[in-house]
């Protein structure tokens, strides 16, 4: 197995900045996976690793050795693309024993390599036929199979995902982490999916215009963000986000957003009380906007309770997804399947402040740190 490590690496394609002075470490056995918008320069990343791009600067190490010069075939690896990228005049076996064969390897020895990874996979049964008589799903796993039975230090995984059907995808990313909890090979997987990323990773490295925003575990971007992008990237739905300003008013400190007035409770006061008489970005989650009855059954005095009128509502299954109006500030709230509630109806909700965000309007960093 293999560990990786980038230092400030940087990529540029003429004048532009693909990946800006980009820093991580991926530890041995470890699943991270790189997420962020379409163009953000996660892949480009994963290309860098794999010796198919060349870094402007930085380093690249793998398993403590510098391979910056190395070329693709002798960094040990195992790259799984989103075109799959099998070969289609050849049967699931050729296509998992070229790799094998390349290597100068005994043909009994590939024979139970194959058929080992095949079963593994649940492909024993299809290994004469030629990917085009292979489902998407079925495709994807001989895709991963190639790459498994090389027994790579490190797999590169770029949106291998991403063209399989909503249900079967869900599928297959359970099997690919019970896949790595089986073999255990460090893994840096690619995806523009938060969903995906949350539910995969060990940790997440969040990316934006070739930028590391951040790297931690998936509660604790979802729970503490350093900045707004990652704040609104990180969850489904995305958090709200309107701007405002704290003023203390009778010894308590009151969020101003627009006519809405809201006092945060003396634990949220306290840790944002630095940033009184001060413009912010406020943001709270969705599933900490509910009706309020919900709060008082919760007996939650961490809310603040206001009169909103509802837009529209959408039925996700286990919860409703409503569209709020409070004055002339719109809110997404996600209340539970079973909330009576219509367009053009008014309810009194509570905001859960002590899960409330806060971010400075120039930076767009957050206000409110991790605990220590």
């Amino acid at each position: 197995m293999a560990d990786v490590r980038l230092v400030r690496l940087c990529k540029s394609f003429g004048q532009v900045e693909a990946v800006k002075n980009f820093s991580l470490k991926v530890a041995d056995r470890e699943f991270v996976v790189l997420v962020g918008p379409s163009g953000c320069g996660k892949t480009t990343v994963l290309r860098l690793v794999a010796g198919l791009e060349e870094p402007t600067s930085g380093e690249i190490m793998i398993d403590g050795k510098l391979v910056n010069h190395v070329p693709p075939k002798d960094r040990d690896i195992a790259m799984v693309f989103q075109n799959y990228a099998l070969y289609p005049h050849m049967t699931v076996f050729e296509n998992m024993a070229f790799a094998l064969r390349l290597r100068k390897m005994g043909k009994s020895l590939v024979r139970e390599k194959v058929e080992r990874t095949a079963q593994l996979l649940g492909l024993g049964h299809l290994l004469r036929r030629k990917p085009g008589e292979l489902s998407g799903g079925e495709r994807q796993r001989v895709a991963l199979a190639r790459a498994i039975v090389r027994e790579p230090k490190l797999f590169l995984m770029d949106e291998p995902l991403s063209n399989l059907d909503a249900k079967l995808r869900v599928q297959m990313r359970a099997e690919l982490i019970k896949l790595h909890r089986h073999l255990g090979i460090t893994t840096v997987y690619v995806t523009h999916d938060q969903v995906e990323a949350m539910t995969m990773g060990h940790r997440i490295a969040v990316v934006n215009h070739g930028l590391l925003q951040q790297m931690d575990t998936p509660l604790n971007l979802y729970q503490y963000p350093v900045n707004r992008f990652v704040a609104g990237f990180i969850g489904s739905p995305s958090m709200n986000f309107h701007p405002g300003r704290l003023e203390e008013f009778q010894g308590k400190l009151t969020l101003h957003l627009g006519q809405l007035c809201l006092t945060l409770p003396a634990e949220m006061a306290e840790k944002v009380k630095a940033a009184a008489r001060r413009e912010v970005i406020f943001g709270i989650r969705p599933e900490n906007i509910y009706p309020a009855p919900l709060a008082a059954a919760r007996a939650d005095n961490g809310t603040s309770q206001v009169a909103a009128s509802v837009d529209l509502v959408e039925p996700l299954g286990p919860s409703l997804l409503t569209y709020l109006k409070i004055g002339d500030l719109d809110f997404q709230a996600l209340f539970e399947a079973n909330t009576r509630v219509q367009p053009g109806e008014t309810l009194k909700v509570a905001f859960d402040l002590k899960k409330a965000h806060f971010f400075d309007p120039d930076t767009e960093t957050a206000l409110l740190g991790k605990p220590v």
